[in-house]
């Protein structure tokens, strides 16, 4: 049975070829945030949507005005010109340091033109950072003894199974929109396509690493 399937996975990537997909790389960490307007947002309040990340702090200051425009450049994007119609996209920028309290997330928010709707701001506990953001996430952190933080600037697209699908380091040799909003668009996609035979083209392209 098992070959059987093979087969026809690999024939209908025959058939429907070119085919590229996102790879699933691993699971997303849970988590329990407040964001910006005071509300908690959990791993489990992300299921069922496709979810961008990004980590920073309340006083990373001018480093990080590139991903903060990455953000409001990809969320005008969504709103302007990509037509997405088989999933729901949300975008989370996480704040990881103690000062980020329900008003220090709502003036970061607004500062970075975060609507609070397609993009809002939320932080974490302190205690939770290594494990949600350094082991979780993958993403390097670290507290200065000066009270700052050292870090990757880096986004990471989940999808609506909770499978992180995409990681990108600020900045790349692409643009960090660009590349982004596009692998969004093949999540779009796949989730639209992959029925019935055509799964099997999907899932024969993710055996065969057909990745962009």
């Amino acid at each position: 049975m098992a070959l059987g399937l093979i087969l026809v996975a690999v024939l209908a990537f025959a058939v429907f070829e070119p085919i590229q997909v996102l790879p699933r790389i691993r699971l997303a960490p849970g988590f329990a945030m407040v964001d910006q307007s005071g509300a908690t947002f959990t791993s489990d309040d992300a299921r069922g949507t496709v979810t961008l990340y990004t980590f920073t702090h309340g006083d990373c200051g001018e480093s990080c005005d590139g991903t903060n425009q990455t953000m409001a450049e990809i969320a005008s994007r969504v709103n302007d010109d990509i037509d997405l119609t088989s999933i729901d996209l949300s975008m989370v920028t996480v704040s990881f340091d103690a000062e980020s309290d329900e008003d220090r997330l709502d003036e970061l928010a607004r500062s970075s033109g975060a609507d609070g709707v397609l993009w809002r701001w939320a932080a974490l506990a302190p205690e939770h950072v290594s494990t949600v953001v350094g082991s979780g996430f993958q993403v390097y952190v670290d507290e200065r003894a000066d009270g700052g933080f050292d870090f990757d600037q880096t986004f990471v697209l989940v999808d609506g199974w909770g499978v992180i699908r995409g990681e990108y380091q600020y900045a790349t040799l692409a643009s960090d929109a660009d590349r982004i909003t596009r692998h969004i668009g093949l999540l779009d996609e796949e989730i639209r396509n992959s029925h019935g035979v055509a799964s099997f083209a999907y899932e024969a392209a993710h055996v065969f690493l057909c990745y962009p």
